[in-house]
């Protein structure tokens, strides 16, 4: 369990599964740059924020900006939206009559992504809201904007677990302040940081081994 003032962000796991690297340059070095897809994704979530929104349809209520943590996860930041579908075996909320089952909905810009970064973001939200109203949550769904479309991610106990084991990760190094080096790949083109991680630089040789490497070279002409 995690102390309040040690919470993290959560919005940071989808930085963290992307790049760890961006992660710390982000939310430790507390760097950051536009680009197209950051602006545009900014955008949307705004839209689809508008804190302490909320809306009934029939058995369906609508809640956006609902702000979240989880001191499992030493996490905390906010829904785009939480649907709360009624149902007898739900929770209560006040205000309310009936029972109901919170469903967290997330807003992406772009498409699907390779990796399961969205996922992962998503599973965090609703580690969140499991322990924020004690029930149990199977599922979402992430929203893209690019083909208007909804996908369902089920919440297995795989992904739980990696979503733990990325929280552990993320307070160890942030404790540590420490940003590590990565292997530069195909999907830096795409990383809003680019400019300012330099991602080819980490593929020269560091100065101690080309200190040592100079040192044996002088030694075996001598």
């Amino acid at each position: 369990m995690y102390d309040e003032e040690d919470y993290l962000m959560l919005s940071g796991i989808q930085h963290f599964a992307f790049c760890r690297r961006q992660w710390a340059m982000i939310h430790i070095e507390q760097q950051w740059a536009e680009n197209y897809r950051t602006t545009a994704g900014e955008l949307m979530h705004k839209k689809a924020h508008d804190e302490g929104s909320f809306e009934k349809r029939g058995n369906l209520l609508i809640v956006r900006g609902l702000r979240i943590a989880s001191r499992e996860l030493g996490l905390s930041g906010q829904c785009d939206v939480v649907e709360f579908h009624e149902n007898e075996n739900g929770i209560v909320l006040f205000g309310y009559d009936g029972k109901w089952n919170p469903v967290p909905v997330e807003y992406k810009h772009g498409s699907p992504k390779e990796n399961n970064a969205d996922e992962l973001q998503l599973c965090a939200q609703a580690v969140c809201l499991e322990e924020m109203f004690q029930t149990k949550i199977p599922e979402g769904f992430l929203y893209y904007g690019e083909n208007r479309r909804r996908s369902q991610v089920e919440f297995t106990d795989a992904l739980r677990s990696e979503v733990k084991k990325m929280a552990e990760e993320m307070h160890a190094l942030f404790k540590r302040g420490h940003t590590p080096n990565v292997k530069p790949t195909k999907q830096c083109k795409a990383c809003s940081l680019e400019n300012l991680c330099v991602p080819k630089l980490q593929k020269a040789v560091k100065a101690r081994e080309y200190i040592e490497r100079n040192i044996m070279e002088n030694d075996e002409s001598t």
